[in-house]
């Protein structure tokens, strides 16, 4: 099987600006558990023939301090629009079974609390990268420009082990989760955005 997929991704997660986690996968959490949600929306792609394209897959996490000790809760949303063979074939690019950037993350998962499907709505202009998904996902993050850079440019992570992209954009921003006994809302955290291209 073969496949490749490319988009657009943003995430929030509980941590002050920037996550450590992200600097070095595996330095502490600001906080007790660290509660993540990531946005990937295809732009474009196909696995095994089955176009994927104008898709959005979210990852919404529960996991411990320290993200190597594993034993992470995972729930999965997908959009409504997605039919049962995209939603088949998604699920095994993003549950790593296909190989690729998530196949390093899988064995960190110790319960995998399901996939619902649901309404989702991106936008992103200027900076700005939201989500809603049905009434129980809220995400939005603005990509921050450091003080006194005129360019407008907006700082970056280079070089770091992350899913989406070794290069992020900072960001901050907040959430709103109700989905499979995750919940939590969190204002002024973490967040990042980049673009993603994958295969296998």
């Amino acid at each position: 099987m073969t496949w490749s997929i490319r988009g657009r991704y943003f995430e929030n997660c509980s941590c002050d600006m920037p996550c450590p986690c992200t600097v070095s996968f595996d330095a502490g959490a600001d906080t007790e558990r660290c509660h993540a949600v990531l946005i990937f929306h295809v732009d474009s792609g196909a696995v095994d023939n089955v176009d994927v394209s104008d898709r959005t897959v979210v990852a919404v996490a529960d996991a411990p301090q320290v993200m190597t000790d594993g034993n992470w809760k995972l729930a999965l949303v997908v959009d409504d629009q997605a039919t049962d063979e995209q939603l088949e074939k998604l699920g095994s690019v993003f549950g790593g079974q296909l190989g690729g950037p998530m196949e390093a993350l899988a064995p960190l998962v110790g319960e995998m609390l399901g996939v619902e499907r649901m309404r989702i709505e991106v936008t992103e202009s200027n900076g700005n990268h939201k989500l809603t998904a049905g009434g129980a996902l809220e995400v939005e993050v603005d990509d921050v420009v450091p003080f006194g850079v005129e360019t407008g440019r907006p700082a970056k992570l280079v070089d770091v082990f992350h899913p989406a992209n070794s290069e992020l954009t900072v960001a901050k921003g907040r959430s709103r989760v109700g989905v499979l006994g995750l919940e939590w809302s969190q204002e002024g955290t973490s967040g990042f955005s980049a673009p993603f291209a994958w295969s296998g």
